[in-house]
């Protein structure tokens, strides 16, 4: 079963923990109350704001947050850690064990298993690979659907900003990702007490309005959640798909777990943000009873005292929402570092922003794709009730997903019995699935955005991994074994030249058919020939003791494995310069680096769908070079190419 850290964090650490938590873990779901009350009554659903139906919706507020967030997730989901780490990828990894292989490529194919076998655990990686997929569409809608939101405050105060929310919140946008390379190291520091007031203000604004309409907590029993779904019929189900936005969250607690450990987290949700978020929405309710025309923007009409007053408010619900983002973007980053590691995406450029925190990286070229994205966003949809509409049917096919992928672990890996597997399960696929389909009616309003983008980036994965395995396949049709090549005679009467010779290879059994052209072209071997092989584990990071294995061939030719977790970024230099072996040394200067550079063609041999290959040929051919992503010194390579066909 799975656990939480070694050692609880106590005291002074666990408080700043649980503040840290707060800023990164919570910005998503602590945003919510701008838009989810509004858009429950929003004309799209024609319910009336009636004292009986907002009670009715802030009844399926109150448990929706504690049945989807205080028990699936804080209870159960985050019992499911990868080694401490958490969200969908490690997930997927965890139910579905196998050794993986080199980094952006594809190593030795395991035993095959039975078909039974091999088909249940594709079906559970494609799960996980299309919930990954989900979640580059709601890291492109909840910045775009949260600044927007915020800045909307000021129309509250004035109709003179009504023109300038659009222009606002682009720039907004634009300043953010503008400085993501700098890392979130500095700001980081901020996000926890910013955050800390912001929920302090959701509690101070509820409570005001809760304390002179102490009544609306009559919506704590759940028959009038009952009857709102009876009084309503269809158009009260389909409201389940704005209820569903203040649970938005729910994801971003699972992936952050391994930044913080589960303690903080639950402290925080429910020393913090359960309260504020409850007396928010509460406050909320009763203010739309006692006067129902607020139900425009209750969030913001809330605000006693004059109009001045909604700045303010406007000020730190920006950068509430600008924090929101932050962690979104961040976590996207994560992701897609982690789908490298797991060879489902190609190389690609990433940056360590942080000497001391692995989780603190930046990807450009993802970066500029996701500004693109959200200033389309804004500019196409121009209000973030029109954004609540293409938001939600990607997060609630995630967490259907990650239902099911829980019920996995449960069952194999923690033994649960099949009645309590089936009993949890069914729960939780019932409340999800029923978000689901009250969401499914947004797809012609927008809610197709996030299905195409998690089309695309999964045809994307399916395709890279597919072609790895082709090339590995086509290139191991002709291949030599290793042990086999070092014990041929033919190569004892070869010159040898001094120094380090290592050749790179994603298949640690296989002769490098880099090593083989090395030979035909330059007929001479260096004094010591090292076959360098790096494997990502399924696990978030590999101990320091288990990173090298080194195995002497004899006769000057070494065998050497290097293993790295899917949330690091290898180093093989470094690796290699750390083995501790007179007889091995790795000097930077007379050490040089062979790697095989393939350039992939289509053809109409056996394998996948012509469009398949020609995607995979193209991303092939303009993926960053390996030399780059192991750190490799550039003037310390030489690269032989091969041209392959699949």
């Amino acid at each position: 079963m799975s656990h939480d850290a070694p050692e609880s964090p106590r005291g002074r650490y666990l408080a700043a923990l649980s503040l840290a938590a707060l800023g990164v873990v919570y910005g998503d779901i602590g945003t919510s109350p701008l838009y989810a009350i509004r858009e429950s009554f929003s004309e799209l659903y024609g319910v009336e704001p009636s004292p009986e139906n907002i009670l009715g919706v802030l009844s399926l507020i109150f448990w929706s947050l504690i049945i989807v967030i205080s028990i699936k997730y804080l209870v159960f989901v985050m019992r499911a850690d990868n080694r401490g780490e958490g969200g969908i990828m490690a997930l997927t990894a965890l139910v579905t064990p196998r050794r993986m292989s080199a980094p952006g490529g594809a190593g030795a194919p395991d035993p095959a298993p039975s078909s039974f076998t091999a088909r249940r655990r594709n079906a559970l990686v494609l799960i996980g690979l299309f919930g990954a997929a989900l979640l580059y569409g709601d890291s492109m809608i909840t910045p775009a659907i949260s600044v927007l939101s915020a800045i909307e405050g000021l129309e509250v105060a004035t109709p003179v900003f009504t023109p300038f929310v659009i222009p606002i919140t682009v720039a907004i946008l634009i300043g953010l990702f503008a400085i993501q390379y700098r890392g979130t190291a500095g700001i980081g520091k901020i996000f926890g007490p910013v955050t800390l007031l912001w929920f302090l203000v959701l509690a101070t604004l509820g409570g005001i309005q809760v304390f002179q309409h102490p009544g609306v907590f009559a919506a704590l029993n759940p028959l009038y959640g009952a009857e709102f779904f009876i009084e309503n019929g269809l158009r009260g189900f389909l409201v389940l798909g704005s209820v569903f936005l203040v649970v938005t969250g729910g994801e971003a607690l699972y992936a952050d777990m391994g930044h913080f450990g589960i303690l903080p987290i639950r402290l925080t949700w429910f020393a913090v943000v359960l309260p504020s978020l409850l007396l928010n929405y509460f406050g909320q309710g009763a203010l739309m009873i006692a006067n129902p025309e607020t139900v425009e923007n209750p969030f913001f009409l809330m605000v006693p005292g004059p109009d001045w007053m909604i700045y303010p408010v406007v000020g730190i619900a920006t950068m509430a929402t600008v924090i929101a983002s932050q962690a979104v973007i961040s976590g996207a980053f994560s992701l897609t570092r982690q789908a490298v590691q797991l060879g489902y995406l190609p190389r690609l450029e990433i940056r360590q922003t942080s000497s001391r925190e692995i989780g603190q990286i930046y990807i450009p070229g993802l970066n500029w794709i996701l500004l693109v994205a959200c200033v389309g966003l804004v500019l196409g949809f121009r209000s973030s009730s029109a954004l609540a509409a293409a938001y939600g049917v990607g997060v609630t096919t995630d967490m259907v997903f990650t239902t099911i992928l829980f019920v996995v672990v449960a069952r194999r890996l923690w033994k649960w019995s099949i009645p309590a597997v089936a009993a949890i399960g069914t729960i939780f696929l019932i409340i999800d699935l029923g978000f689901w389909g009250a969401n499914l009616p947004k797809i012609p309003g927008g809610g197709w955005f996030p299905l195409v983008v998690a089309g695309i980036v999964f045809a994307i994965m399916t395709t890279w991994k597919k072609g790895r395995e082709l090339i590995v396949r086509r290139l191991n049709e002709d291949a030599l074994p290793f042990e086999i090549f070092v014990a041929d005679h033919s190569i004892d009467a070869l010159p040898r030249v001094e120094g380090t010779a290592v050749f790179m290879s994603g298949d640690y059994d296989r002769t490098p058919t880099a090593l083989l052209h090395n030979i035909k072209h330059n007929h001479c071997l260096h004094e010591r020939v090292v076959q360098v092989t790096v494997e990502t584990q399924e696990i978030p990071e590999v101990d320091e003791a288990d990173r090298v294995d080194v195995d002497d061939m004899g006769k000057g030719f070494w065998r050497i494995r290097l293993c790295y977790g899917f949330t690091e970024t290898p180093d093989v230099p470094a690796a290699l310069e750390s083995i501790s072996r007179p007889d091995l040394p790795f000097e930077p200067m007379r050490t040089s680096y062979f790697l095989g550079r393939e350039r992939v063609f289509s053809t109409s041999r056996p394998g996948m769908a012509r469009w398949r290959e020609k995607l995979f040929a193209l991303i092939s051919n303009n993926a960053r070079s390996a030399t780059a992503f192991f750190e490799i010194p550039p003037n310390r390579v030489v690269e032989l190419g091969a041209q392959v066909e699949i």
